[in-house]
């Protein structure tokens, strides 16, 4: 086993860095920035804020979901709101999705204030320390092959040796220097605009394969995507997220992530270590599994359907609610201007002032409409309760059904 682990001392393991055949990858990395630019275009930039939120939480519902942790979007959202479960299970699944959201709030934010090297060391260790910090104690707690438990310390990298399935990672004692090339080789600054798209890929699987940390390295490799999507200035990005694509091909996921494990195979596989094919295959597959995520979201937030879907569910709501059905007009109009005065909900409905002001308290109580302030202007929302009519098939079609 010592003499495996000797081949990973080197980074040389791990070239090529970058995929050499590129043409067709540069004709879906440019398909993907085109697509990307137009989602979102014809929505308010406050709509477009909620619909940016509910996607956070979805990120983190589907990238919990490839690690097998279920966490009903129900009860993300109550986590959110600080509402957990007395089920000591269903708690710690609710903490860590709230982790994941947070963090990548944190991501966002630190980007948008600093120049921030996302592909070195200290940034990727900083993920993961906010990430474990905030889980509770039994997500810290790892098995090891042997049998022995672990503890794992938030952000530090592993110190002892480690095979995933097949795949051995690097010698621990060498992450340093592996992690000094990754820095080096998906450098934003040395890549023209595809390039740099298609480089998200291929530092997607090659920090999975480094495995710098005990445990936690799915959630820090898809954060990390995130934060690269946004170092790229891809236009629309933060509307939708490739890890639901991921989750729901997850088979094929770990398939490609495992074909660009493999070695070179012959003189027509590259130069590297690594096979060249397994590393274009993979960015194929990210890219593609990418535009096919734009096009969902950019179906669900088509203009005329998403409205013709919250007035559809504004009606049903109302009319169990025993509210005058006219409620849906300050749910359209608040989607589309993001949002309205208190004041405007009698031109709205064509009701008296007195009926409308009930109107608005009545979808405030539903959390279907939110205000910052008791008397201040309305948005919408989009509690769990109605996501699955606004945007179907957002969540699995189970999952949907669940949370009404």
């Amino acid at each position: 086993m010592k003499k495996i682990y000797e081949v990973y001392d080197n980074p040389v393991a791990m070239e090529p860095m970058l995929p050499a055949s590129v043409g067709a990858l540069r004709q879906a990395a440019g398909k993907l920035v085109q697509t990307s630019a137009k989602l979102g275009g014809t929505l308010h930039p406050v709509t477009r804020r909620s619909v940016v939120e509910l996607v956070r939480q979805m990120n983190s519902y589907y990238s919990n979901l490839i690690e097998g942790h279920n966490t009903h979007p129900a009860d993300i959202e109550k986590a959110l709101h600080k509402d957990y479960s007395k089920d000591p299970a269903k708690r710690a699944l609710q903490l860590e999705s709230q982790a994941h959201i947070e963090v990548q709030r944190l991501i966002e934010d630190r980007l948008s204030r600093e120049e921030v090297t996302i592909c070195a060391t200290d940034f990727l260790c900083w993920v993961h320390k906010e990430f474990y910090d905030r889980l509770p104690d039994e997500f810290r707690v790892v098995t090891t092959k042997s049998g022995k438990k672990e503890q794992v310390k938030p952000g530090q990298l592993r110190t002892c040796e480690v095979e995933i399935g097949a795949h051995v990672a690097p010698a621990f004692r060498s992450l340093p220097k592996f992690l000094a090339r990754f820095t080096a080789a998906y450098d934003l600054a040395a890549l023209d605009p595809l390039e740099r798209i298609i480089s998200v890929g291929a530092a997607h699987h090659r920090l999975a394969w480094i495995h710098p940390f005990l445990d936690g390295n799915g959630r820090v490799v898809r954060l990390f995507t995130h934060a690269y999507f946004m170092k790229t200035r891809l236009d629309g990005h933060g509307l939708w997220t490739v890890s639901r694509g991921f989750a729901r091909r997850r088979d094929e996921y770990i398939a490609a992530l495992a074909g660009a494990d493999r070695k070179r195979e012959n003189d027509r596989d590259g130069r590297g270590n690594l096979s060249a094919r397994g590393l274009e295959q993979f960015c194929a597959f990210f890219l593609n599994t990418g535009l096919d995520q734009v096009e969902f979201m950019s179906g669900l937030l088509e203009l005329d359907t998403v409205l013709k879907r919250i007035a559809n569910y504004a009606e049903r709501w109302a009319a169990e609610d025993r509210t005058p059905p006219e409620a849906r007009h300050i749910l359209c109009e608040a989607f589309l201007r993001g949002v309205i005065a208190r004041g405007d909900a009698a031109r709205l409905t064509g009701k008296p002032d007195r009926t409308a002001r009930r109107v608005l308290a009545r979808l405030l109580d539903a959390g279907l409409v939110v205000s910052d302030t008791t008397k201040g202007p309305i948005r919408i929302a989009f509690p769990a309760k109605c996501v699955g009519y606004y945007f179907p098939r957002l969540y699995p079609e189970g999952v949907e059904l669940e949370a009404q």
